[in-house]
């Protein structure tokens, strides 16, 4: 499985300009469902619920997509954006980032209005408490950051045993590596991740 859906069926707002912006980019190309699941891996049925806003996508799913439209992954948060380039420099003021919400997780995706990022640096909320709430690990190229900002968090990675971190702790990992993430408390964990590595249509050549 590789969405998981909110709890509420009808389209949030951030949904449904999510939904658009991806059946305006296959649109634009002339494919169809089929088209896009071809290149992208995922399914149709997936592919059509996120263009609805019905679902989120989780990041490794967003990037797979991205990599099949052949577009940043920025396309998907923002209509206009600037590339970031060499000597540059970006700010994000507090409430600037677009929220996607699955079940086990919401992220909140910072500086969606800069394009070709090295790094896609998030904020999340952890709602999951157990591994069995997940129905697959998380993989995708690159390397991923993760520290506690509040709470306390059990990293799970494929073959390892699980790690248990607390506020202020941090993990640096391999993401290709099966990954998933899950409070360990009562109260939902707050968590900064970074991702690093190739993104949109680079993630096909990795």
């Amino acid at each position: 499985m590789d969405t998981a859906e909110t709890a509420d069926d009808a389209p949030s707002s951030q949904r449904h300009d999510f939904g658009r912006r991806i059946r305006n980019l296959r649109r634009e190309k002339g494919w169809t469902l089929a088209d896009l699941c071809a290149r992208s891996g995922l399914a149709i049925s997936t592919l059509s619920k996120a263009e609805r806003g019905l679902i989120a996508l989780t990041y490794d799913r967003l990037a797979l997509l991205a990599a099949g439209l052949d577009v940043d992954m920025s396309a998907f948060f923002t209509d206009t954006g600037e590339s970031f380039e060499p000597g540059g420099f970006a700010v994000a003021r507090s409430g600037e980032f677009e929220r996607q919400e699955t079940a086990n997780y919401v992220y909140e995706m910072l500086f969606p209005e800069v394009w070709h990022k090295s790094m896609q640096p998030m904020r999340g909320t952890l709602k999951a408490r157990e591994l069995h709430q997940f129905e697959d690990f998380v993989r995708h190229p690159g390397q991923e950051f993760l520290t506690v900002l509040e709470g306390e968090v059990t990293v799970h990675l494929e073959g390892r045993d699980p790690v248990r971190l607390g506020v202020g702790d941090s993990i640096y990992f391999d993401s290709a590596v099966g990954h998933l993430y899950a409070s360990d408390g009562e109260r939902d964990a707050r968590i900064l991740v970074v991702c690093h590595g190739p993104v949109g249509p680079e993630i096909l050549k990795a």
